[in-house]
């Protein structure tokens, strides 16, 4: 079979009657992502109000001077580009989805574990950022209508309640309709926040009588700062970015499998990583130095300075912004891993709408209680130990295609769930559980033992070549 070639739903796939794709090869017909569509998934990604305040607060968080954490934003997105380039290059040749393709190296059914995990971890996030954009579109509701607040129930009044059953419908309707709907929406959301970042870098230039230069130089200069100082910095920036991509760089096949092209694909990562962190970077210091000039103080949440404008067409143009720029992020990180691994459960009885319906229904929980129970149940570091022990898979992933397969996938074993290549001892490849549990151990370690804080950013990086190193050494003792 070929990834042009299945008029038949292979062992281990499923397809919805109105055609759309969960885990099957995408066909030719499927293959229309050109280097824009791959640039908006980064775009999008870092494009969320937590990105922008993580890349505006760097410098500070960090205490280097501006030009350092540049530099370290372009050296990580150097960085996620090779490991994307990497994991992404088997989803484009074969047409395969992340949980079809961590079953060459885990099994069959080994690869549920991994794909599970993932899940959850994005079915959590999906349903948190659900109801985080659903507040931009509250303040959109009060922006126009001048609706005042009323009793809160279960934390949220009756304005937050619409608008968060607002969000969680649009969602809905997005991906009811199909991975084309979800590239328009990630191509239109892109650029868009752009636009809006550039008029509101334009309106603080204006407010700061031209002054934002001289300003945004200030926070590029550290006359404290060391040579060490910097250089640990700069390296804590790194690991801190990288670990901020680390989600999508596990199941970039998700998205790479659409590609029209591998050089479509890595012009996409090209231009969406390196090239967009300059961008998104320079216009979040530039509008951090505005707020320093206009307000008094470095301000590094975007909607404190929108809410400090006093303007309503500003607010009601943030808002959309936001909203379009967190619904962005959540389908990108969040609602595709999550889909992929609920189908990869059951892949003939779970289909696309099915996975999709399921995840929207943990998002109307998740979300709709998130204020009120979920988070003060210090439930964060329950998903930062989900998370930390996916590293591993993607080292496990990365040096099975590449060091022992040669780059060579058979894909009809790949979707035969009964036997084949990839079944090895009842669908788990014990090698790689075993190296998976050790350095999934260190993983766990990193999260909850404080002399490990220490590593605090490098985790994912060493879990994963902890993990695809003792791959490779089981592998060649077996």
């Amino acid at each position: 079979m070929t990834t042009t070639e299945h008029t038949q739903v292979p062992i281990g796939g499923t397809t919805d009657a109105e055609g759309h794709n969960t885990l099957n090869p995408t066909g030719a017909g499927e293959k229309t992502w050109g280097w824009f569509a791959i640039f908006n998934i980064w775009a999008n990604d870092v494009q969320s109000l937590f990105g922008y305040s993580l890349v505006a607060s760097l410098f500070i968080s960090f205490g280097v001077g501006g030009w350092t954490a540049f530099a370290a934003l372009i050296v990580a997105g150097l960085f996620v580009m090779w490991m994307v380039n990497l994991s992404g290059a088997a989803g484009e040749k074969y047409g395969i989805p992340y949980p079809v393709l961590a079953r060459a190296s885990l099994g069959t059914q080994g690869a549920k574990l991994p794909a599970i995990l993932r899940a959850i971890v994005a079915t959590f996030w999906y349903g948190a950022q659900v109801y985080f954009s659903s507040t931009a579109v509250a303040l959109l509701i009060r922006s126009v209508t001048g609706i005042t607040d009323g009793t809160p129930i279960f934390g949220m009044t009756g304005v937050d309640w619409v608008a968060f059953l607002i969000v969680w419908a649009f969602h809905i309707v997005v991906f009811w309709r199909g991975m084309g709907w979800v590239e328009k929406f990630l191509n239109f959301a892109g650029p868009f926040v752009y636009l809006v970042m550039i008029g509101l870098v334009v309106v603080l230039w204006q407010r700061s009588d031209g002054q934002l230069l001289s300003a945004t130089a200030t926070i590029f200069a550290n006359p404290e700062g060391t040579f060490a100082t910097e250089f640990k910095g700069f390296i804590a920036i790194i690991g801190t970015m990288v670990a901020y991509f680390a989600a999508v760089m596990i199941n970039f096949s998700d998205f790479s499998r659409f590609a029209r092209s591998k050089d479509e694909m890595k012009k996409g990562n090209l231009a969406g990583l390196p090239l967009n962190m300059i961008l998104f970077s320079a216009l979040a210091l530039l509008t951090t130095g505005g707020a320093a000039v206009v307000f008094g103080e470095a301000i590094t949440n975007p909607t404190e300075i929108v809410e400090r404008t006093d303007s309503v067409l500003l607010g009601v143009i943030a808002a959309l912004t936001f909203f379009a720029a967190t619904v962005g992020i959540n389908l990108v990180a969040n609602f595709i891993p999550a889909v992929n691994g609920i189908a990869n459960l059951s892949p003939k009885t779970i289909s696309f709408r099915m996975a999709g319906l399921i995840t929207s229904a943990c998002a109307l929980v998740i979300g709709g209680f998130w204020t009120a129970y979920i988070s003060n149940f210090g439930i964060f570091p329950f998903v930062n130990t989900l998370g930390a022990v996916l590293a591993p898979v993607f080292g496990i992933m990365i040096v099975d295609y590449y060091w022992h397969r040669d780059q060579q996938l058979d894909l009809d074993d790949l979707y035969n769930m009964e036997g084949g290549a990839y079944h090895y001892d009842n669908g788990w490849n014990t090698v790689a559980v075993k190296a998976f549990a050790i350095a999934a151990i260190f993983s766990v370690l990193t999260v909850w033992v404080p002399w490990f804080e220490f590593l605090s950013g490098y985790n994912w990086v060493i879990g994963a070549s902890l993990g695809g190193g003792l791959y490779h050494l089981f592998a060649k003792g077996r």
